[in-house]
Order: structure tokens, then C-alpha cells, then sequence
């Protein structure tokens, strides 16, 4: 988001427009309830800072190396803190507010693998779970209709700025021909479960056969009908 503000300055005429360019800084601090884990991240232009490990109480640092050496010291500590504020406050908001109904905004959802897919080769189907709120969400996921568990991984709560929610599940799965997986959500705002399915698309090695034969073919065809061609236009100026 760019802000211009015109700067008038009196040397001859001189017009000097200065840009100012604006950043957007997210923090995130949710309350542990009866559904969801307790989150403290920050994210500044989308990108994410650092998050919070609950369990191990200490400071997670997202940052990428290239953008240098960074840090938050302190910030588990006060993320411990404020996590119990933040039940305290919500208590007494939701008594004040009579238990208040919450606005609520149903997943869209998409899959897709992280790599390009080869027979046999491992890979990753990414399960990504976008504007809902509130959280939380359940994905499930299945191999030829049977549920799978092994090998599964869900990610943290990201926020949206329209202040709904993203997550992603992952699986790592081996293509193989005749396997189909599917990922299915559960959440509030869903009048029913919500399924995606994917299944492995490979080229049969005869098909390939045929397209090349089909090219040499063709080609072989086009320089004959060339040659054809060249001789006509040849007999024609001897004659």
C-alpha cells in the first residue's frame, strides 16, 4: 500500500513529491478453548516473523537467513502472559455480550502437489484451507476410500486481512496408477463435510510411441508433399 503526500517546496518552482510507502503489521494471540491450541505469531507484509511454541515455551524465527540475523527476546514469556489475559478478557466479554453469535465464514478449499507427479517418485498433496472463520478446522484424509494417518502434518492458523483464516495439511504420498486420494474438511460453516479429489494422471508409454510415430509421420509426409512439389515446378520450366 503506497501513500503519496506532495511536499511544496519554494526554490524556483521546484516541486518535490515525496512516496511513503506503508507496512502491515500483523500479531495474532489466540485464547486455548475446548477446540483450539493457544497462537502468538507476527507477520509483517504477509510474511511471517516468528510464532510462538506453546509446548516448548520458546520463540520460533521464521525470518529467512538472507534477511539477516533477527530475534524476540522475551516475547514467549510475554506470549505466556497475555495468553492468559486473553482467556480472562474472552470470559468476561462472552458473559457480558450474553454469548454473542459469531460471524461466520465457511473454508474454500483446494489440492495440489508440490512437485511435478512421477510414477513412484514420492511427493506431497497439499490440502489448503482458506477464508474461514472461526477457527478451528478438521481435515481428514484418504487413500482409496480408507482413511490415512500416517505421514499427515497440519499447520498453524494464518490470518487473512480480512481477518479470516488459512491451514494447510499436508501428505506425503507415492504415486501410483489406480490410487485416488481425496482430503475432506469439517468446520462450523459448512452445512455438511467438504471433500477435494485428486488422483495421479500419467502418460501410457504406447501413447507416447504413438505421438512420436504420428510426428516422424507427419514429418515424413510434409517432406514428400515438399519434394512433390519441387519436381512439378521443376518439370514445368523444362517443358
Amino acid at each position: 500500500m503506497s501513500h503519496f503526500f506532495p511536499l511544496f517546496m519554494l526554490l524556483g518552482g521546484l516541486c518535490i513529491c515525496a512516496k511513503v510507502q506503508a507496512h502491515i503489521d500483523i500479531n495474532v494471540q489466540a485464547c486455548k478453548t475446548n477446540d483450539t491450541d493457544p497462537e502468538d505469531m507476527v507477520e509483517l507484509d504477509g510474511d511471517e516473523m516468528f510464532y510462538v511454541d506453546f509446548n516448548k515455551n520458546e520463540v520460533v524465527i521464521t525470518v529467512p537467513e538472507f534477511a539477516g540475523q533477527w530475534s524476540a527476546p522475551g516475547q514467549a514469556q510475554t506470549a505466556q502472559a497475555n495468553h492468559q489475559i486473553c482467556i480472562n478478557n474472552l470470559n468476561v466479554a462472552v458473559q457480558a455480550e450474553s454469548s454473542p453469535p459469531e460471524e461466520i465464514d465457511a473454508p474454500q478449499l483446494t489440492i495440489y502437489t508440490r512437485n511435478k507427479v512421477e510414477l513412484g517418485r514420492g511427493n506431497i498433496l497439499i490440502c489448503s484451507v482458506n477464508n474461514f472463520y472461526p477457527p478451528p478446522v478438521k481435515v481428514k484424509w484418504t487413500k482409496n476410500n480408507v482413511e490415512v494417518k500416517e505421514g499427515v502434518t497440519l499447520s498453524r492458523y494464518y490470518p487473512n486481512s480480512d481477518f479470516t483464516f488459512r491451514q494447510y495439511s499436508t501428505l506425503q504420498f507415492t504415486p501410483q496408477k489406480g490410487d485416488d486420494y481425496s482430503c475432506t474438511v469439517y468446520h462450523q460453516g459448512l452445512t455438511e463435510p467438504e471433500t477435494r479429489f485428486w488422483e495421479p494422471e500419467f502418460r501410457d508409454e504406447s501413447d507416447i510411441g504413438k505421438t512420436v510415430y504420428c510426428g516422424i509421420g507427419l514429418t515424413l509426409g510434409l517432406l514428400g508433399v515438399g519434394a512433390g512439389t519441387f519436381f512439378l515446378i521443376k518439370g514445368n520450366n523444362c517443358s
